[in-house]
């Protein structure tokens, strides 16, 4: 007689075990540009402030926008702008009620994540 050990972890779900299908990505990475946006207003107006402060800080903010780490976080900020934008395009052209389909929700996520990578090297090009 066989004996076929219980695995140990039954009942838990291994996350990284599940095929994410292109919607559900498009959609978590929509509502993760929407928090490195909302954190990015909180920086953008303590930068204005300080830059607004005088001379010596808007040097000093400028000269921190102009590091790597100030150029990288531009960077970020302007690709979760550009990947929360076009996917509001996507989610109001779909919402239009005109074709909704699994194919047709995966056909606009995809071409949202492309026209995000070209905005996003664009914006590395022009940043960095």
């Amino acid at each position: 007689m066989k004996h076929n050990p219980q695995p140990t972890n039954v009942g838990l779900l291994d996350l990284l075990q599940f095929r994410w299908p292109i919607t559900a990505l498009a959609s978590i990475s929509n509502r993760i540009a929407g928090i490195v946006l909302f954190m990015a207003i909180g920086l953008a107006l303590y930068v204005l402030d300080a830059s607004l402060a005088s001379e010596e800080s808007f040097a000093e903010i400028i000269k921190i926008l102009a590091s790597v780490p100030g150029k990288m976080a531009s960077w970020v900020i302007l690709t979760a702008l550009a990947y929360h934008f076009f996917a509001g395009i996507k989610h109001l052209i779909l919402d239009s009620g005109r074709e909704h389909s699994f194919a047709m929700g995966s056909f606009a996520a995809k071409s949202v994540f492309v026209i995000t990578a070209i905005l996003s090297s664009l914006a590395g090009y022009w940043v960095l």
